[in-house]
């Protein structure tokens, strides 16, 4: 009854955009208003699987994300050009709008886009290397207003793992910490469990990536994270904070939401 649903996201280069404007105007259609599509810009995982998603596409190659985003906008504007092979083609359901576009990023790239052709920004900072404000500020400050969206709007996309003491916390955490350093080498596995990740034989080098990783990762009680987090909202100037929790033990992943939730005075609100 009140959550949105979307995508977060679709990436668009593996993509046709005719079937991405058909599949989302299809999910505005049954359920109307509450629906977001997210378009990432990164092929979003390796090169053999991403040769099999598109080995069937016009094989131009370069970066080819700001054309496949003008040919999904131009699906709902039906602006394409007399003579262009896409005149008469219509994306159904065709009396269903495209939901709100939001670009993803983790550089400036996706930013300064987002910018340019109006549309909302959602930044990952669990996996950027790019800093979070230069992004955040320079969309804010460089937006356009378009028939997407007359206001900018950012949202900061954040990991975090509460509980209710640091330690607890730093416990469950040793899996995504793990599972960082495995995804890192290629292995996409499930989530390890704490006992598998407390008896992993670490190398000091790994041990120091995982350090690195956990420059990304808010880890601990609900003070200490948001000792944290919040001069990076602050600073950022998001307009939303989006957050995902991996943890092997799913009453723990609910537990950190909740607390959370709690720590930002909106538990007792969305419970009613």
């Amino acid at each position: 009854q009140r959550i949105r649903v979307g995508s977060g996201g679709v990436m668009l280069p593996n993509h046709a955009p005719l079937m991405v404007a058909e599949r989302f105007k299809m999910l505005e259609a049954l359920f109307p208003g509450r629906i977001d599509l997210g378009l990432g810009r990164a092929p979003g995982t390796d090169q053999t699987t991403m040769h099999a998603l598109r080995q069937r596409f016009d094989p131009r190659g370069g970066d080819d994300f700001i054309e496949r985003l003008v040919e999904l906008t131009l699906w709902e504007t039906r602006n394409f050009p007399e003579g262009h092979p896409y005149h008469n083609v219509i994306a159904m359901p065709e009396d269903a709008p495209l939901p709100p576009i939001w670009l993803l990023g983790s550089s400036d790239y996706s930013a300064q886009l987002a910018a340019q052709v109006g549309m909302g920004f959602a930044f990952a900072h669990h996996f950027a290397s790019h800093d979070a404000a230069d992004a955040m500020i320079h969309y804010r400050a460089h937006f356009k207003p378009s028939n997407w969206r007359e206001t900018p709007y950012a949202i900061l996309a954040i990991a975090v793992i509460m509980a209710e003491t640091d330690e607890e916390a730093d416990r469950l955490a040793s899996s995504a910490d793990l599972n960082r350093l495995l995804r890192d080498r290629g292995q996409y596995r499930p989530l390890p469990s704490i006992e598998e990740a407390q008896a992993y034989p670490y190398s000091g080098a790994e041990r120091a990536s995982i350090a690195r990783n956990r420059s990304r990762l808010f880890v601990g009680s609900p003070q200490t994270v948001m000792e944290k987090i919040t001069p990076l909202i602050e600073t950022c100037k998001a307009d939303e904070v989006m957050v995902i929790t991996a943890t092997y033990d799913h009453d723990a992943r609910k537990r950190s939401y909740s607390l959370l939730a709690d720590a930002f005075g909106i538990g007792k609100q969305a419970a009613a």
